[in-house]
């Protein structure tokens, strides 16, 4: 990483505004901002040069759901090294969730994470808690969190469970303009699972969770969203019912919008049995079946499914370590998820490249109600440098996570970021 407010990007192809792949142009960054676009531009004193040869650059790539562990849970992840796997993933903005120690429930823990982030290429949006500390009994301090700098509201890691709790908390969101962020899951249905509930948990004899408990609390919350016309938002969304409930709600002109994990849209429960118990294939919501894969993708391409993020969930090598039961649920996926994408979504033809983007760098901050980055003169340089048809192999010396818990580690990848430029700074992606 070099502090670059010069820059001068060499044969670049633009995707997004009036850009749409096919122009080869060279790209001048002064001060942070973009002072050029045009043909043979030519490098000026203290300016920095980068010949991209023919990548593509998009506005920044963000992740509006991610665990970055800090405060509290530094054994498993650092702002800081977060960060890092975020920008060799593409990821120039991430939002993190709250289940930290303390929980994000206070203003000060806001601003703390916002100073911890100041001077790191990637910016840093915190979700504070809905309920005081994530018990679910009380209305968190919302409204003074958002002038501290949070962005949503969630208790995510566990779902607001009182439908009273939600429906104060939908009011405030209407009043504040912010979504709420529900993790959909009914306790009294879902516990104890490990896996999805289905062929592959009866045949290996793992408590399953149901999709319908998931399904149940996306139907609760999107009646008292229309009740209340506040914004919910489905966080990783796994069924494919749970798809038809979003679909139907937007037709029925309700605020709700919903998000994505790769892993939902690539991986499927058969992978427990295959992989031998492995782990790092234990998540929640769980990974369901090959139906639901499929109604994932049909959602991303029809638009019910707004944005793709990862659920991005370090855990430490102990911790993975361990019987499948005992094992935390979660994996990382900063640094895998645009690999999956292409190989998911692009590659198969569902989605076309700026179709892909928009479920990246738009949808996610109109979501949060950001600034939406963009490629002409004037604009701010937030933007993210890739291709989608190198081949390169997701090992231990790719994971700049602190830890290691994913599924795709020692995997075959096609397309990757190359690098990233935000805040004044260059991050060019070795590998």
């Amino acid at each position: 990483m070099s502090y670059t407010p010069n820059l001068l990007l060499k044969n670049v192809k633009p995707v997004g505004g009036e850009f749409d792949g096919s122009d080869i142009v060279d790209i001048r960054i002064t001060g942070g901002e973009i002072a050029e676009i045009g043909n043979d531009l030519n490098p000026q004193e203290n300016e920095q040069e980068h010949d991209a040869e023919g990548a593509y650059l998009s506005g920044g790539w963000m992740d509006m759901h991610v665990h970055l562990r800090e405060p509290g849970y530094e054994h498993k992840e650092t702002i800081e090294t977060g960060c890092a796997a975020a920008a060799f993933g593409g990821f120039t903005e991430v939002a993190c969730m709250p289940n930290t120690n303390p929980a994000i429930d206070t203003r000060d823990v806001v601003e703390f994470i916002k100073k911890k982030a100041e001077d790191l290429p990637v910016e840093v949006h915190p979700i504070g808690c809905v309920s005081k500390e994530r018990k679910g009994k009380s209305i968190a301090e919302m409204g003074d969190m958002k002038g501290g700098g949070a962005v949503a509201f969630s208790d995510d890691g566990d779902p607001v469970y009182n439908a009273q709790l939600m429906r104060v908390a939908l009011e405030y969101s209407s009043m504040l303009e912010m979504p709420i962020i529900n993790h959909e899951e009914n306790l009294k249905l879902s516990r104890p699972g490990h896996m999805h509930e289905g062929k592959a948990s009866a045949r290996l004899g793992i408590d399953g969770t149901p999709g319908i408990a998931e399904e149940v609390m996306i139907a609760r919350d999107i009646l008292l969203a229309e009740f209340t016309g506040g914004h919910i938002h489905v966080a990783h969304i796994s069924t494919a019912k749970a798809v038809d409930l979003v679909r139907q709600a937007k037709a029925d002109g309700i605020n709700v919008t919903t998000e994505v994990c790769p892993h939902h849209f690539d991986l499927t429960d058969e992978e427990i049995e295959r992989r031998d118990f492995d782990t790092n294939v234990k998540m929640h919501p769980p990974l369901r079946s090959q139906e639901d894969v499929d109604a994932m993708i049909e959602g991303l391409a029809d638009g019910t499914i707004d944005a793709i993020c990862t659920d991005h969930a370090p855990h430490a090598i102990q911790e993975k370590e361990v019987e499948f039961i005992y094992a935390p649920n979660g994996i990382i996926g900063l640094e895998t998820a645009w690999s999956v994408s292409v190989r998911q979504l692009l590659d198969s033809g569902v989605l076309e490249l700026g179709e892909l983007l928009t479920k990246v760098v738009e949808k996610p901050r109109e979501i949060l109600n950001l600034e939406i980055p963009k490629i002409e003169e004037g604009a701010k340089a937030n933007l993210t440098l890739f291709n989608v048809d190198e081949q390169w192999t997701f090992d231990k010396e790719k994971v700049h996570s602190k830890s290691a818990n994913s599924p795709y580690l020692g995997d075959q990848m096609k397309g990757r970021a190359e690098a990233i430029y935000n805040k004044e700074r260059f991050v060019v992606n070795e590998i």
